[in-house]
């Protein structure tokens, strides 16, 4: 059998990977024969013989990784990763019943991004049934799990059983990755950071489709950002990778289509993990921002599109947003909380409507408001450069394991567009100890643009895309 090396000097090379060849490698990564680099474990295996033979180097699996980052894979070779690290783990089933009503959403991730929070609920109250895996934030980027769990007794780690069971009880979940599903994804994971190969299409592509296929969905929605606060900058590199992730989800046989975001100021008005869940809870309440509602209806709307659940597009925004303002949605938000762990009462007042958040959620020790620095109209708010200090006070966390403080965010208190006089508060921080420093306080100053222009067009949706 060709060894390891043999198939990592082949890529290196510019070869084409066969399928046999790819399987080879994911499965020795996902039976640990080839050791993380950054555990230095392995374990020995025997060899044909029966004889022991030591763990592969630390460093092969990461060598492949550099020789797929550098060389690329073509059409074929991705599907056969994202396949293979599919079937690395459990790939889960479900009731008959449920065919073609399985569906989730993926986000390459932004700032106040808290879609799956409205739009997993709304889903469910349209019909559909949504076992969505989520992550944690890392850098700037804000995490769905990290959110939830700012809410008290929230469980996201749930077996195989429970989401079923909770998925026929509310019809949907949000939840961390279970032990089961995609064991490769879980090395290759932290690898791409070690080896500085985050950015590599076929390496990102294999890690989200994998697991929503593993999750065995009739549908799939990404929504791909581009803009100063996103993985990609330019829309022509954000279509590129929509492009790959859809092909390769729809041959692993999940519809998939994709929606082109800009991600460029904050989506809606807070920032940091338990500020969002509050602004979640007023959108279920029918009082979300603007922006944020359009992209969870448009993402919800393709989905009920592509199960048939919706004629078309314009049909399928309607119903979520009529979910939304109905109410339908809230309702299933709080029968999942209760079903994920949180007490009855903590989610009826979560739910009821004119609670106290802060009742339920730890409030930050300290809070300072930021003046507008002259008159005229907001012109421009740079979400990276608020995500970034909001990062360095502890919302966010630079390696996965790190803790984030869930009462650490910001508030912004004036929107695009909106006239502003000099010395009015436009943002308020929610920090702890210690203060934010003169050069942070500096750097969200620089966030703020105000001029005497507005912008015609300030939707956040630029391209849908179809399964084709």
């Amino acid at each position: 059998m060709t060894s390891i090396p043999d198939l990592i000097r082949k890529k290196r090379d510019g070869g084409q990977l066969t399928d046999e060849e790819i399987r080879v490698f994911v499965r020795a990564v996902a039976e640990k024969t080839i050791q993380d680099c950054q555990t230095g474990r392995g374990r020995s295996t025997p060899h044909a013989n029966g004889e022991l033979r030591s763990p592969l180097p630390a460093s092969l699996s990461g060598a492949m990784l550099m020789a797929i980052w550098q060389r690329g894979m073509v059409s074929a070779e991705t599907t056969t990763f994202t396949r293979e690290m599919m079937s690395s783990g459990e790939v889960m089933s479900w009731p008959e019943e449920w065919r073609g009503l399985m569906v989730d959403k993926h986000s390459t991730g932004g700032v106040g991004d808290k879609v799956s929070l409205v739009l997993a609920p709304a889903l469910a109250a349209c019909g559909c049934k949504v076992p969505m895996i989520s992550g944690r934030g890392l850098a700037h980027t804000g995490g769905t799990l990290d959110k939830l769990e700012s809410i008290p007794g929230f469980r996201i780690q749930q077996s195989s059983e429970q989401i079923k069971d909770i998925l026929g009880s509310v019809g949907c979940c949000i939840v961390g990755q279970t032990e089961r599903l995609v064991p490769a994804d879980r090395v290759l994971y932290a690898l791409r950071d070690a080896t500085s190969t985050v950015d590599s299409l076929p390496l990102i592509t294999g890690s989200i489709i994998s697991k929503k296929g593993a999750e065995s969905l009739s549908a799939l929605v990404l929504d791909v950002k581009f803009g100063r606060a996103a993985l990609y900058k330019d829309q022509r590199g954000a279509r590129e990778l929509a492009d790959m992730l859809m092909s390769a989800g729809n041959e692993l046989g999940v519809r998939t289509g994709a929606v082109l975001s800009r991600m460029d100021a904050v989506i809606g008005r807070r920032v940091g993990n338990s500020l969002e869940v509050m602004e979640s809870l007023e959108t279920l309440k029918g009082g979300g921002p603007d922006d944020l509602m359009e992209l969870t209806a448009t993402l919800g709307g393709l989905l009920l599109t592509m199960t048939g659940l919706a004629t078309d597009l314009s049909q399928g925004r309607k119903k979520i947003s009529d979910a939304v303002i109905g109410g339908a949605a809230l309702s299933k938000f709080q029968a999942m909380m209760e079903a994920q762990g949180v007490a009855k009462e903590t989610a009826r007042e979560l739910c009821s409507a004119h609670t106290d958040y802060f009742k339920v959620f730890r409030k930050s020790e300290h809070q300072m408001e930021l003046k507008a620095p002259a008159d005229g109209v907001v012109c421009d708010i740079d979400g990276m450069l608020i995500a970034q200090v909001l990062h360095k006070l502890g919302a966010g966390r630079s390696k996965a394991g790190d803790p984030v403080n869930h009462s650490v965010g910001a508030e912004l208190l004036v929107s695009l567009d909106e006239t502003v006089q000099t010395g009015s508060p436009w943002i308020r921080l929610h920090y702890e100890d210690p203060a934010p420093t003169p050069d942070q306080i500096q750097q969200l100053q620089k966030a703020l643009t105000v001029g005497t222009r507005t912008q015609q067009n300030r939707s956040l949706v630029t391209e849908v895309l179809l399964p084709r």
